[in-house]
């Protein structure tokens, strides 16, 4: 069997949606000829823990993990963090409130290039140089972001000439928040050159949705193929489930304020004054990291009665929470490049066959999946009336007790069937 040396900061016991897809690729690589080798850190700044995912982990594999020197404790005391206290890497996408948050948001930008994790890069470059004059790889994979893994696997590469394949999670100079960052043209330009160099070494480029993989290719010159996230068939009993008696409307995952669109608070607020009926029935639900805006907008139109925020819940619990929820609520951020967002929590929503109800771009990829596979309704940033219509749509169908999502053609988006095409993409290289 050949082995795949797979570079991840996101692994168990780190919760959240960054490490479901190294985890999965290397849960089922072995069905398709390659015994996966994980490289990853000793002692991450992970937003989330998840000690359940650990036995998701395949038996008797290889996982190495290395040390790493990360800034968070200095950034902590710019902010008035507690040592404790986890930092979210989205923290540093945005402009703060505060001088001292700002300082810290702009060294970050143009300080650490491309990531946080950049002190990790050259230790971690030569440990595996030496690690692989040893031990037999036949392709490497890194994951990011952080992209700090790819420049690793780049120096690898350079040094063993060994394939190696750069799987992009989401985009780097073109994600929605680069923006955003406090940037000196110097710190611009070192992000672009640096992407460039990723592109045009690694022997094959993936990306997650085909938008994104457009613009990859446009900044590479080269193909970027396309393995999309998607969901274990293994994380969905088949045993039959009790849904809420309530019209639950359950959003799971981080909901940053970029995610938190007013015309959904309009909406809802608008259905309560005008239905009695759905006034008492309809629940809110947010697990997970929320931003406080969902509390400010819940208050603002008179609904917070309606709304429940809970903290982060182990995957496998949240899976039951989908599974029972009458309403799945998916959020893209209106940003630039929105029509490429495509969250690996929307596949899993397909997963439970619940109705899935979504703002975002009606053309985007997260649109053209859930009309392809019929599980859910989607309308644009700013249109109440047909967020409204949609709504009704699935409180009509509560009310009857009648399925009206159709969930087909989701096979391909099995992480099994994903993997193999990752598994057919090493084979090409290696």
């Amino acid at each position: 069997m050949k082995k795949v040396l797979l570079i991840t900061y996101y692994w168990p016991p780190a919760g959240g949606s960054g490490v479901q897809r190294p985890l999965k690729f290397a849960k089922y690589l072995r069905e398709f000829g390659w015994e996966p080798v994980i490289l990853t850190v000793a002692d991450g700044e992970f937003p989330e823990i998840d000690n359940t995912l650990l036995k998701e982990v395949p038996n008797d594999i290889v996982v190495i993990k290395r040390p790493i020197r990360e800034p968070y404790s200095i950034f902590k005391l710019f902010t008035g963090k507690k040592k404790e206290e986890k930092v979210n890497p989205n923290f540093f996408s945005q402009k703060k409130k505060g001088f001292l948050s700002n300082v810290a948001v702009f060294i970050r930008s143009n300080f650490f290039i491309p990531d946080a994790r950049m002190w990790w890069i050259k230790p971690t470059s030569k440990f595996l140089v030496e690690y692989l004059k040893e031990n037999k790889i036949d392709a490497i994979i890194s994951t990011g972001p952080p992209h700090s893994l790819h420049v690793i696997a780049k120096n690898v590469k350079a040094k063993t000439n060994i394939p190696w394949l750069a799987d992009f999670r989401d985009p780097w100079t073109e994600i929605d928040y680069f923006k955003e960052l406090i940037l000196l043209p110097f710190a611009k330009k070192k992000h672009e050159q640096m992407e460039k160099e990723v592109l045009k070494a690694a022997d094959k480029v993936v990306c997650v949705t085909p938008s994104w993989s457009q613009g990859l290719e446009k900044i590479g010159g080269r193909k970027v193929d396309i393995v999309f996230n998607g969901f274990d068939p293994a994380d969905f009993s088949n045993e039959p489930v009790t849904l809420d008696k309530k019209f639950t409307v359950v959003h799971t995952g981080m909901f940053s304020k970029g995610r938190n669109h007013e015309v959904l608070w309009k909406a809802m607020a608008e259905l309560v004054k005008e239905n009695k009926e759905f006034a008492d029935q309809i629940e809110i639900h947010f697990y997970g990291s929320v931003d406080g805006s969902v509390n400010e907008y819940a208050q603002q139109y008179g609904i917070l009665d309606k709304v429940t925020i809970h903290k982060y819940v182990p995957h496998t619990e949240i899976v039951k929470i989908i599974r029972q929820s009458q309403v799945l609520y998916s959020s893209i951020n209106d940003t630039p490049n929105s029509k490429g967002i495509l969250t690996g929590k929307l596949f899993e929503y397909m997963a439970t066959k619940r109705p899935i109800l979504c703002i975002g771009p009606l053309e985007g990829d997260s649109g053209h999946v859930i009309k392809e596979s019929q599980c859910g309704l989607i309308s644009s940033f700013d249109d109440v009336e047909n967020l409204k219509k949609n709504i009704l749509t699935f409180f009509e169908a509560f009310l009857q007790n009648i399925e009206i999502s159709n969930n087909s053609k989701i096979e391909i988006y099995s992480r099994k069937y994903l993997t193999g095409k990752l598994a057919n993409l090493l084979n090409e290289i290696a």
